[in-house]
């Protein structure tokens, strides 16, 4: 059965995409592969092996166009209300947290923040199918 390992998005400002990943969402650096016009860098933390990967285009100066086909990540925490908070107080503007209840009961609770190249995160309680 296939494993999922990674996913990759190109990003305009390395500094900045790595401060916002460790700070939000405590991934930090597990590999870099540096190569002429650009590099590799492996991010995850010790709750799963999934890795994002951040692809750096030396010497690009316009951001990147996200495109209408790229939906969002997802990561789930123990505590959404403390995380919201938390990344609030770091100044990176969460959207206000949803209880999402199509048929009366809370299925999900969650919020979406952008990082630093615009890319959409969802932020789900832990619990049910978003462990």
């Amino acid at each position: 059965m296939p494993k999922m390992i990674h996913s990759m998005i190109r990003v305009k400002d390395e500094a900045a995409s790595l401060t916002f990943y460790e700070q939000a969402f405590g991934l930090t650096i597990k590999q870099r592969l540096d190569f002429e016009t650009f590099s590799l860098i492996y991010l995850a933390n010790a709750e799963s092996t999934f890795e994002l990967e951040l692809t750096v285009n030396k010497g690009r100066e316009e951001p990147y166009e996200l495109g209408n086909g790229y939906g969002h990540l997802a990561v789930s925490v123990e505590d959404v209300n403390a995380t919201h908070a938390r990344l609030t107080g770091l100044g990176y503007a969460p959207r206000k947290i949803v209880d999402f209840a199509p048929a009366g009961e809370i299925i999900a609770r969650f919020f979406f923040i952008k990082d630093p190249d615009g890319y959409e995160i969802e932020v789900l309680q832990r619990g049910g199918r978003y462990l």
